[in-house]
This record gives C-alpha cells, structure tokens and sequence, in this order.
C-alpha cells in the first residue's frame, strides 16, 4: 500500500464533507489525514484528502469521488511537483525552557506562547519534519497539542481550478449558481 493524496474541489455547501466522507467509511478505506478550506472562490472548498491505498484501488475511489453531488473536480497531487505542509501546535510543560527553544530554533519552528512552566510552539512544515519535532519535544513534556491536516499544491503556475472549472465551464471569476442539494 502506499499513501496518495487527492485534491478535491467541492461546492461550498452544507453535507459535502459527511457525504465525501461517509463514501471511504462505507468501503472500509481510511483517511490518513483530511483537510478541508475555502479557495479563493468562495463558493467552492477544496479538500486535501491523504489515503493508503493500491493503484487501481485508488482509481476507483476517485472516480466514485468525482460521482457525488457537489464534487466539482478530483485529482491525485504527485509528490514531486507537489509542495506539502501541515501545521503544529505543540504545549510543552517543561523547566527546561532553554533546551526546548534550542530545539525550536533548531527545526524552524516559532514560540507562539511561552510561561514560566510551559512554551507553545508552531511549526509549519513536511510531515516528516513535524514527526522528527515531536520526537525531540517528547522527552519534556509534551503536554498537548493539535495537528492539521496535510495541505498541498502543485507547483509552479498550475492551478487545479484553472484546469477544472474552466473546462466544465464553471467562471473562476463570478459566484457559481447553487445547486439544488439533492442527497440531503
């Protein structure tokens, strides 16, 4: 198995995400991660959605994807021509402040709040990078913390709407009719 992430782009509307959602619990598939925010439309969302899954798996999935009511576009993001990054806010209650902002510095990352028993950290970066973080927190204390979802784009001047919308003949410029909801 091997993780894929897909970009989809879905009407702004209420029940979109339980429907995208409900499809891989109804087949037994689960989401590694699953972010979802407006674009620069806002009458369309974009999810960013991680899964393991075999090749032809993968096909079938997105094309059940791309048959839900409001999805406007479904598409894989390689990861060489694809930037990823998650955000992490991490507590951690240590007396060990200096040690801890060493390590802050050390990975990129910034202090957002700090104590005399506590520092919270972000970091924005590759899952990679945030997993080696936490790893070198954990011995002080990790008291809490929340983790986004993994966010992608294609890199360069591509653009996924420009692709989609243009193409099914949806403006990128102007609001898009709603739809009627037709699974709620």
């Amino acid at each position: 198995m091997s993780k894929h992430t897909l970009a989809v782009l879905v009407e702004n509307s209420p029940g979109v995400l339980a429907r995208v959602a409900s499809l891989f619990s109804r087949r037994a598939y689960n989401i590694d991660s699953l972010a979802v925010g407006p674009t620069e439309n806002p009458d369309i969302s974009r999810m960013t959605i991680v899964l393991n899954l075999e090749g032809h798996v993968l096909d079938q999935v997105m094309a059940q994807v791309y048959k839900l009511v409001n999805v406007i576009a479904v598409s894989e993001m390689p990861t060489d021509s694809t930037v990823h990054r998650e955000l992490l806010l991490v507590k951690v209650a240590t007396t060990k402040i200096d040690e801890v902002l060493e390590i802050v510095l050390r990975f990129g990352a910034k202090v957002v709040d700090e104590d005399e028993q506590t520092v919270t950290i972000e970091c924005t970066a590759e899952s990679v990078h945030i997993e080696a973080l936490l790893k070198a927190l954990t011995p002080y204390g990790v008291k809490e913390l929340v983790q986004s979802g993994l966010v992608a784009l294609e890199r360069g001047t591509a653009a996924l709407s420009d692709r989609t919308l243009s193409a099914q003949g949806i403006s990128t410029l102007h609001e898009i009719s709603t739809q009627a909801d037709y699974q709620n």
